[in-house]
């Protein structure tokens, strides 16, 4: 589903310039683990993928990008305005043409505004008598991590960001909140890496041309609405300026911190329904709260559990992709 994010992010790319002339082949491999009960279903029913991770290869040269991953894949071809969606497993392709991606952007971005227009407000939720109203604030640092690795035969350091979100003038320990550590291993830049993101670029301007500054100023004024929020990107983009260099592995840890008295025993065995963000929280702890921690988990944190993390991680670089790198799989027919 195409979203006025997904533009504002098209724009940010666009901003940049985009010289074509790629022949570039990349390896990746992504991973996205679940705690508790939901990743042990996921291990069971995801089966080898969702245990080890999808590995995706990613083939660009001239006016054409190759992906595959698994049993799908897509070919974006610049040159036709085209992009072709791949079912390897059913032999099968479906084709759509840019244009007719603008189209279906456009309709559903007019029912957006249609759909926002005829919504009726929510209902305040009750509040205590003299009960000031919540407010958060979001913290953002980096700090450099510990130790050197090799990935895709490339030597990376650590950066770690921290991004919290708690409510204003108290800390996680004090009132709860969410905490996301991204650990960066960053390694001087990697031209064959840029070269893709300059095809990626190139397919955003194609794409979704003028309705990208739409998008934008859309955004912008829903930034102007959050005085806390445009604090917070300033300062995300200050931090920032810190890290040089291009990410060959990236993990992503997704945490909460219950409120004080939220993960308790006795509230483990009776669990009412949650009627706040601390309630919500808490009931994340106690599903949390029987599960054994892996064996190379980091120290926890008193009231704080891992929801999910996700992981890529660069496997191969390579700068010899070839025309059949680029082509269309044979065997497969048009839908």
């Amino acid at each position: 589903m195409f979203t006025r994010l997904t533009l504002a992010v098209a724009l940010c790319l666009a901003a940049a310039p985009a010289l074509l002339r790629a022949d570039v082949k990349t390896q990746e491999r992504t991973q996205v683990k679940f705690e508790g009960a939901l990743g042990r279903m996921v291990n069971v029913f995801g089966g080898r993928g969702a245990r080890e991770g999808i590995v995706s290869s990613v083939a660009v040269k001239g006016n054409r990008m190759l992906t595959l991953s698994g049993e799908s894949g897509e070919l974006i071809d610049l040159a036709e305005e085209k992009v072709y969606t791949l079912d390897l497993k059913d032999k099968e392709y479906r084709v759509v043409t840019f244009a007719e991606m603008r189209k279906r952007l456009q309709e559903a971005m007019a029912k957006a505004e249609k759909d926002a227009a005829a919504a009726k407000p929510e209902p305040e939720p009750e509040k205590k008598p003299n009960e000031p109203k919540k407010e958060y604030e979001v913290d953002f640092s980096i700090k450099p991590g510990a130790g050197a690795r090799q990935f895709a035969g490339r030597n990376a350091t650590e950066q770690i960001a921290t991004i919290v979100v708690r409510e204003k003038g108290k800390t996680l320990e004090e009132a709860g909140g969410m905490v996301l550590d991204s650990h960066l291993w960053l390694t001087p830049s990697v031209p064959e890496l840029k070269e893709l993101t300059d095809f990626r670029v190139k397919y955003a301007q194609a794409v979704y041309g003028e309705m990208a500054a739409q998008a934008a100023q859309n955004m912008t004024q829903a930034m102007a609405m959050y005085p806390q929020m445009q604090d917070a990107m300033k300062k995300m983009a200050e931090e920032a300026r810190k890290l040089d260099g291009t990410p060959l592995f990236t993990e992503m840890v997704f945490q909460v911190q219950a409120p004080p008295g939220q993960a308790t025993q006795s509230e483990q065995r009776s669990s009412p329904p949650p009627t706040s963000v601390g309630g919500l929280l808490g009931g994340l702890m106690r599903k949390r709260g029987g599960d054994k921690p892996a064996a190379d988990a980091a120290p926890a944190v008193p009231g704080r559990a891992t929801v999910v993390t996700m992981t890529t991680e660069t496997l191969q670089i390579a700068s010899n992709a070839t025309d059949a790198d680029v082509a269309l799989p044979a065997g497969l027919k048009q839908k």
